[in-house]
């Protein structure tokens, strides 16, 4: 069994409470019995030596003390880190890459024991290898400072790091948004992060394992990164009040998220802000049908619990039949499984109560059932009372107007539940600049996509579409790409101020340098205007 204490200036500190993560796979074969094992160990009933072999690991409880050490411990860490060479600093990035690639198959499984099925854990597993490839490294150093010298001094443009980060993880997919503090690190910040305690041990395990040794690796200060298990609330509260942070990059839903931003702007912080998407994907009539529907298809990923996934399709009314025939196809071949299983992509739904009310408005506002709408177990069978899993559901949504009516079109829901509105028929040209304006009044801005045969349309797309942190033409909506970011968005997705957010420049801020050599300051200051009134 893995066990974790709280990672504190470089030491870890066992603490008096622990939480316990059981193999999800085991929650699904027997769930009560597994709560049970799991509240006996946090409670002290069951000894951690006598833990049955589904129970993979601990994390010890930080209390406030501990928080606070962390922040005060973080914050003369900075002061030294900052100081570093930017190259120093992009090596701890280049060093994590390679620590990421020599233990990639350990980073899938803990995914998977957590419960990321196991294509979506190789999936999240190559976005951070994407996120922080030689390309991607070469550009953003390249956002990092810029010099120019004249005869007399020499001209710098830099961004200088914020100070202390904190990082709040999302409930899901802790791991892989976890990891992008390291560019939060590489701006030269020091880096505090809070385990939500009902995902713990990844996120300890993969900071621990990965990103402390890198900092180790380059000579950086051990104190430069904390990672502690706590409650959220008293935790963010302290973050909130301390005077040494200077950043929080929250993760969470966009009415929270725009909420806590507004305090932390408030309380002297920047908030840098990952919530909810609601994707938009386009298909126009020239589009590569099977394609597009392989792309659509990955609404239902995890079912639907992933927020970079298409969320709304809108399709050409001239191949909607068609589309919405391949689309329904492919969906009837996406079951569920334990996670472990090679070709499982749905995940567990906590509330499927919510998305049958969702699903009912979406039909009672004059949407049609196009394929899917139940509740399965884990071997795919129909279970309306205990299933925890949900069939992939597509709904035609028959024209732009009134569409975001429905709850299913206007937000993100958070099921595998994909409504594909199918504009009314109209001249061409105008029915593309309604589609584009549908999609820039969306309320979110993470991605949205294209599928075209048109360099027209495609053109016209991307000259007219504002929102959104990336747009992507002909292309898997969720695939991870080199250079290109993977998180940031504009509207409810990032709150005000958001966009594509590359956190090594989100954590950081501009500052002009010049150094002189032989000015006469009052050269500096007269000299033009002297030359000028003279001329």
């Amino acid at each position: 069994m893995l066990s974790y204490g709280s990672y504190v200036d470089g030491q870890d500190r066992p603490g008096t409470r622990w939480v316990y993560t059981v193999r999800a796979s085991a929650m699904l074969r027997d769930f009560f019995g597994s709560v049970r094992t799991k509240r006996g160990l946090e409670q002290g009933r069951i000894a951690p030596e006598d833990a049955p072999q589904d129970v993979i690991g601990r994390c010890a409880v930080a209390d406030e003390h501990e928080v606070g050490a962390a922040l005060q411990s973080a914050a003369r860490a900075a002061a030294e880190w900052s100081a570093a060479p930017l190259a120093t600093r992009l090596r701890l990035v280049e060093v994590f890459h390679d620590l990421v690639r020599e233990k990639y198959d350990e980073i899938v499984d803990l995914m998977i024991a957590e419960g990321h099925p196991s294509a979506l854990a190789r999936w999240e597993a190559s976005g951070i290898l994407a996120n922080t490839a030689p390309e991607t490294r070469e550009f953003l150093a390249s956002q990092m400072e810029h010099r120019v010298g004249t005869a007399q001094r020499e001209l710098t443009v830099r961004r200088v790091a914020d100070g202390v980060v904190c990082l709040n993880p999302p409930q899901n997919a802790t791991v892989a948004n976890v990891l992008l503090g390291v560019w939060a690190l590489a701006a030269g910040n020091a880096l505090v992060v809070r385990a939500p305690r009902s995902a713990p041990l990844g996120v300890m395990h993969i900071l621990r394992e990965l990103i402390a040794p890198a900092l180790e690796a380059v000579g950086a200060p051990a104190a430069a990164l904390s990672v502690l298990c706590s409650d959220a609330p008293s935790t963010m509260r302290t973050w909130l009040e301390s005077p040494l942070v200077a950043d929080v990059m929250y993760f969470g839903g966009s009415r929270q998220g725009i909420e806590f931003g507004a305090r932390c702007v408030a309380a002297g912080k920047k908030p840098v802000l990952e919530l909810a998407g609601n994707d938009i994907c386009v298909v126009w009539h020239d589009a590569d049908l099977d394609l597009a529907a392989e792309a659509l298809t990955e609404a239902f990923y995890g079912s639907g619990q992933i927020c970079m996934v298409p969320n709304v399709a809108v399709v050409h009314p001239a191949v909607a039949d068609e589309l919405l025939e391949k689309l329904a196809a492919r969906a009837a071949t996406i079951r569920p499984g334990f996670p472990e299983e090679p070709g499982t992509l749905l995940s567990p739904v906590l509330r499927p109560d919510l998305f049958k009310a969702v699903l009912d408005q979406a039909l009672e506002g004059g949407a049609h059932l196009v394929c899917g709408g139940r509740r399965l177990d884990v071997t795919g069978a129909q279970d309306e009372v205990g299933g925890l899993f949900l069939e992939p559901t597509v709904v035609r949504v028959d024209g732009l107007k009134g569409a975001r009516d429905l709850e299913a079109v206007r937000h993100e829901t958070f099921f595998p539940l994909l409504p594909v509105v199918v504009p009314e028929q109209q001249e061409a040209r105008g029915l593309l600049e309604a589609v584009v304006e549908f999609v820039n009044t969306n309320e979110y801005g993470l991605r949205n996509s294209l599928w075209t045969g048109d360099q027209q349309v495609i053109d016209r797309f991307l000259a007219g579409v504002r929102g959104g942190g990336l747009l992507k033409v002909n292309d898997s909506h969720i695939g991870f790409l080199p250079v290109l970011p993977t998180h940031g968005g504009t509207g409810l997705t990032g709150g005000p101020g958001g966009e594509a957010n590359y956190p090594i420049l989100r954590t950081s801020h501009l500052q002009g340098v010049s150094v002189a050599r032989g000015v006469r300051p009052a050269d500096a200051v007269f000299a033009d205007l002297t030359r000028k009134a003279s001329a």
